[in-house]
């Protein structure tokens, strides 16, 4: 198994230490285009296996030469949101970025599966499924995951429970209007509705739909990459040990939820071939009403790219 990771900031060197730290393949490589860094992040990380005792080869490289004939390629790269800048502000730069990093690495790597971190996500997953020319099975995007874990860690600090009794679902497209699921959240089993006022319920939903920006006041000058890394890696992990995980990512639809021709945050089944499966539950008039309005966003800021 070989994985290569776009982009060697902060959400790309952390994935792939994660890659490597779960021995998730025998080889990661990190490409960026600042020259010694790949390089640098990428010895730094081998140096650590001996501790760690994760057999990994770790390659950094300016090029694409070392990515070939890699099964998984993970796609970080792009200028990260700063304070006062929404997902939107960083289409046009981002666009152009992911659409060479994509037909750089696709030339190498026809068969590879696609998982897009670079924001706009669901705008981006999108450029790079047209430039690479991909069926929709093999290219996807981080969003749900992430936002959903968001969704999650609120929940638990609400209810002073462990995270790990707490699922959740947040569909839809990765910004502003994302589609937290309450009825489909659930702790211990237990519906979130009955635990918490809808009040509460409310504040979380905004605290999640906010939980970027939350981290970007915070730092100033960067961007959250702990828990977009963790989200991308558990697809990356659901993909190489086959699991057949029902996650929300953003997929490629043509005609589930009565969405056509756009990306969308869903639960989907992921395992070996990518996304082998997209799940349709039953939703209520008014988060398909939210669902579809988020889809429509998406479909009105593809409409605005030259590709």
């Amino acid at each position: 198994m070989k994985i290569t990771v776009i982009g060697a900031g902060n959400v790309g060197a952390t994935t792939a230490q994660r890659l490597v730290d779960r021995q998730l393949a025998n080889e990661v490589v990190l490409v960026d285009v600042l020259e010694g860094v790949p390089q640098g992040k990428a010895l730094d990380m081998f140096e650590s296996t001996p501790v760690e005792m994760t057999d990994v080869r770790v390659i950094g490289t300016n090029g694409y030469d070392e990515t070939t004939a890699s099964d998984i390629v993970v796609i970080t790269a792009g200028i990260a949101r700063k304070p006062g800048m929404s997902r939107d502000d960083l289409m046009n730069t981002n666009s152009a970025i992911v659409k060479s990093c994509t037909e750089a690495a696709v030339a190498k790597s026809p068969n590879a599966i696609v998982i897009v971190v670079s924001n706009p996500l669901d705008v981006m997953t999108y450029v790079a499924m047209k430039v690479g020319k991909l069926p929709r099975n093999r290219v996807m995007g981080m969003a749900g995951v992430l936002d959903t874990a968001r969704f999650r860690s609120f929940i638990a600090l609400e209810l002073n429970v462990s995270v790990e009794d707490v699922t959740a679902f947040v569909l839809g497209g990765h910004g502003d209007s994302m589609v937290p699921l309450p009825r489909y959240s659930t702790v211990a089993g237990i519906p979130i509705t009955e635990l918490l006022p809808q009040s509460a319920i409310d504040r979380l939903v905004k605290r999640t739909r906010d939980g970027g920006i939350e981290i970007v006041n915070f730092l100033k000058t960067g961007s959250a990459y702990y828990a977009p890394s963790s989200a991308a890696v558990q697809m990356v992990e659901a993909i190489v040990k086959d699991k057949k995980r029902i996650l929300p990512c953003a997929a490629y639809l043509q005609g589930e939820y009565g969405i056509t021709n756009t990306f969308a945050g869903v639960p989907v089944k992921l395992g070996r071939k990518g996304i082998e499966e997209i799940i349709q539950i039953k939703l209520n008039p008014d988060e398909q009403a939210a669902l579809t309005k988020s889809a429509s966003d998406v479909t009105a800021q593809i409409a605005k790219l030259a590709l």
